[in-house]
């Protein structure tokens, strides 16, 4: 219906056709029971919806930016609706122009029918097609004869066995042939459509075509059955569904002007129309009755010769599939010849040239299999991040490859050079000697420091030697270690594994390994830690925080367990999932509490979830499943998160549009913090506690950060909110300084819900 009535939009005479098939179908319906005295009534809107579709298809050819060939097949289906309305005329006459009403079909009706025919035969043939082989068109050919064949033994077994008596009524056999050519033309359009396609003719239109003329053909059909009420006719309803289906696709076709021409897309639908038909034949030949041996004869008849249509069609297939098969093999010499660069490709870095991950492995693999002792060093460079930003990643594309030449250059043949991703790379030494390992990695350094690079560059190197039992992955893993304990020192420096590390790195492994297990065995909790207004302490709100209750190792701290989140990217899992959690919380709340429910809601978001590809589609599935008002949350996000201009800081702008507050969390520690409110669009300022209970609140300088900030913001219309308040007169003074939100241990420590929910509880009890 909705389709429909985008159709009538764009012409306001289709409900006009659609009232002229409904007075055709209640005209008949009515006529089975009551003999009209006057049947000519129920021919009067045929006319009328023959001329409608007319000027449709007359509209459709004059439209602008169609080709020649759709503008042809309008025009020609123009033509034909001239023709119809003259058949219709002339059966009108055939009907009702005699002393008594009759279902005849005189000659000159047949003659209208056929030419409408012939000049819709001749429009659908002459659509231009997509480009096919000639096998494609003797496949094409086998299934147009199986489907026409399988379509003419059924109108002839539900509706035209019965033609003496049908002849008798009508006076000639007219009728039957009109029958069986609409049919026809259903078939051809429905084939057309399927396999050979329409050119630029919009398939919406044709498909609208091809059910409208069977839909027709169908209620055509029904004339057997009609013919004790001479007053009645099947074209009363048949030529109207005929007509409007004209008058729709005409109208289709309007609205698709200046869209380009759909693609072809090949479907496997087509081939299963041969099997579909020899599978009907064969169900109507064992339903029909063996007393009638002349029908089971012809159904006999019938099916063999699909039965042998379908075989010739497979054997066509068979021999197309060995011209396929052949081609394959041309193609196997054609493969091996590119199989060299293929694994080339495969082993290399495209960018830089040097050893991948791939090859990296595999030649580390071999050399501990051969117990060759060796020596791995990992590099990262340093700051390379800032190189991207401030000077473009072309310029970090030219660093890389510079440092690879200058690396493949000073290793020489010694070892082997690999690009891990980014701006990390791997050095592979064989060498026995440790001294000519620090020698190498040293000149590696001083090869790095200088000058003539893009920008200069200075790198991290953590260096470790095999041990017995080693396999790649862990070699790496201690490289990597040492390379981030020479990045905490200060980078532009060569670091060497050290057991020491090696327990504080597996320490954070098995800490990381329980973190990734956490969520499935229900270790993660949430508190909640109120916000309240000054000097009042009222409730204005509550921040949701992440709890860790190890099995082992109790309550981890979030300085713990948070970064190493950061690191494996867990962090995503987890901040989805705090995320979701909040807000069914606080859909909850709305539920039981209604205005009595925290005001707003504070949920931290981290500087991955931000940079994270569909990240803001993801907060507003959680919003729609959850239900929660989003005019009561707060998304946290930090300074260093949206510092510099990408995707964090379209998300935030992005949320923001969505009518999502922000609040920028730890203000005051950041490198731009007021600069940063020029460019990032935010709701909330907190203050971080070192100005409000740390060292810097001591001291006057603090003070006055602290006295003044509440100044700007007011003038921004930004709301500040001071955590970390742990003594009354820090409380004061800060209410004296015009803060009017506060959160902090002297007002509560973070809480689970059900104590925020007994809280509410008793605020309502005592009202």
């Amino acid at each position: 219906m909705d389709r429909l009535s985008g159709w009538a939009r764009n012409d306001t005479l289709v409900p006009f056709g659609v009232l002229a098939v409904l007075a055709g179908a209640v005209w008949t319906a009515v006529g089975l029971a009551h003999h009209y005295p006057h049947p000519i009534i129920g021919w009067l809107p045929l006319p009328v919806g023959v001329i409608l579709a007319g000027r449709a298809c007359w509209l459709a050819s004059r439209a602008a930016d169609v080709d020649d060939g759709t503008r042809r097949f309008w025009r020609h289906l123009t033509v034909a609706c001239v023709l119809f309305l003259g058949g219709i005329v002339a059966n009108v006459v055939d009907a009702v122009g005699g002393p008594e009403p009759s279902q005849r079909v005189g000659a000159i009706t047949l003659a209208w029918y056929l030419a409408v025919l012939a000049v819709t035969l001749w429009a659908l043939l002459r659509l231009p097609s997509w480009q096919r082989t000639r096998s494609d068109w003797l496949r094409f050919s086998l299934d147009t004869c199986i489907v026409l064949v399988a379509t003419s033994v059924f109108v002839w077994h539900f509706s035209l066995r019965e033609h003496e008596r049908w002849m008798s009524q009508t006076g000639s056999a007219g009728a039957m042939l009109a029958i069986v050519a609409v049919g026809v033309i259903s078939v051809v359009t429905f084939v057309k459509v399927a396999f050979a396609g329409a050119g630029q003719l919009d398939r919406r239109a044709v498909q609208v075509l091809a059910a409208g003329s069977a839909l027709s053909t169908l209620v055509g059909g029904m004339s057997p059955f009609l013919t004790s009420f001479p007053y009645l006719s099947s074209s009363l309803v048949a030529v109207p569904v005929a007509t409007l289906s004209i008058q729709l696709a005409a109208t289709a076709q309007r609205r698709k002007v200046g869209s380009p021409p759909r693609e072809r897309r090949r479907s496997l639908r087509i081939n299963v129309i041969p099997y579909l038909a020899v599978a009907a034949m064969d169900a109507l030949l064992l339903s029909t009755p063996s007393a009638d041996p002349a029908e089971n004869d012809i159904m006999k008849v019938s099916a063999v010769a699909l039965t042998m249509l379908v075989i010739a069609r497979q054997i066509i297939v068979l021999r197309d599939n060995r011209c396929l098969l052949a081609a394959v093999d041309a193609h196997v010499a054609d493969l091996n010849r590119y199989q060299g660069e293929l694994t080339h490709q495969a082993t290399h870095d495209h960018l830089t040239g040097v050893a991948n991950r791939v090859l990296l492995d595999s030649h580390l693999d071999q050399l501990l299999r051969a117990g060759t002792a060796v020596h791995v060093a990992l590099l990262d460079i340093d700051d390379f991040k800032t190189i991207n930003d401030r000077h473009g990643h072309r310029t970090g594309d030219r660093l890389l490859a510079a440092v690879s030449s200058r690396l493949t250059a000073t290793v020489g043949a010694a070892g082997l050079v690999a690009r891990l991703g980014g701006d990390e790379f791997a050095l592979v030494l064989a060498e026995p000697d440790p001294e000519r390992v620090r020698e190498i990695l040293g000149r590696v350094l001083v090869a790095l420091r200088a000058n003539s690079a893009p920008v200069r560059s200075v790198a991290s190197v953590g260096a470790t030697t095999s041990r017995p039992g080693d396999t790649p992955e862990e070699l790496l893993r201690r490289a990597d270690v040492a390379m981030y304990a020479a990045k905490a020192l200060g980078g532009d420096r060569l670091h060497w594994f050290d057991p020491a590390m090696d327990e504080l790195a597996a320490e954070s492994a098995r800490l990381g390994s329980d973190l990734e297990q956490a969520l499935r065995r229900g270790e993660m909790f949430l508190l909640y830690q109120p916000i309240v207004e000054l000097p009042s302490h009222r409730p204005a709100g509550v921040e949701a925080l992440l709890r860790w209750r190890h099995p082992d190792r109790g309550l981890v701290s979030p300085d713990v367990f948070i970064p190493i989140a950061e690191r494996s990217g867990l962090i995503l899992e987890l901040g989805r999932w705090v995320l979701e959690s909040a807000c069914r919380q606080a859909a909850l709340w709305q539920q039981r509490y209604g205005t009595d429910a925290p005001a707003k809601v504070s949920i931290n978001v981290s500087a991955r979830q931000l940079a994270e590809p569909g990240f803001v589609a993801e907060v507003e599935d959680i919003l729609r499943r959850t239900g929660v008002d989003r005019s009561r949350l707060l998304l946290e996000i930090t300074e260093t998160a949206v510092l510099d201009p990408g995707p964090a800081l379209a998300a935030v702008r992005e949320l923001r549009d969505r009518k999502l507050r922000i609040a920028l969390d730890d203000f005051g520690t950041g490198q731009s913090s007021l600069s940063l409110l020029l460019h990032c669009p935010v709701d909330v300022l907190k203050v971080d506690k070192s100005f409000v209970s740390g060292t810097a609140a001591t001291s006057d300088a603090g003070a006055v950060i602290v006295e003044n900030l509440i100044g700007f913001t007011t003038g921004l219309h930004l709301e500040a909110v001071a955590e970390g308040v742990e003594t009354a007169e820090q409380a004061e003074r800060l209410s004296a300084a015009g803060y009017r939100l506060a959160q902090g241990y002297l007002f509560s420590r973070p809480v689970p819900a059900e104590i925020i929910e007994a809280q509410l509880t008793g605020v309502l009890a005592k009202r």
